[in-house]
């Protein structure tokens, strides 16, 4: 009985859930353009200095978008999670931390 009382549906609950993927999906993001960007000044000096080995250091430029693929997933992931009935707080403040 009292864990109907402490897991029920409240009107705030998908809101963190909502959060929760939101902040997957741009912080990743952030960090792909923001690892993209230091990469691209790498591969450029990398450019001017050794031409014949710049393509060698198209890699860090490449994982960066991987980055960016897995909050992706992780925000369908999520995303999955909160079409459920009963979306308790704590499922919302789960997701939010999972998106975190």
């Amino acid at each position: 009985i009292m864990l109907g009382v402490l897991f029920q549906c409240t009107e705030s609950a998908p809101f963190f859930g909502f959060m929760g993927v939101t902040a997957a999906v741009v912080f990743t993001n952030l960090g792909a353009g923001y690892g993209t960007a230091k990469a691209g000044v790498g591969v450029s000096s990398m450019g001017v200095i050794k031409p014949k080995e710049a393509i060698k250091n198209v890699i860090p430029v490449i994982m960066a978008g991987i980055i960016g693929i897995y909050g992706l997933i992780v925000g369908v992931i999520l995303i999955e999670g909160l079409k459920k009935q009963n979306y308790s707080s704590y499922n919302g403040f789960a997701h939010l931390a999972s998106g975190l």
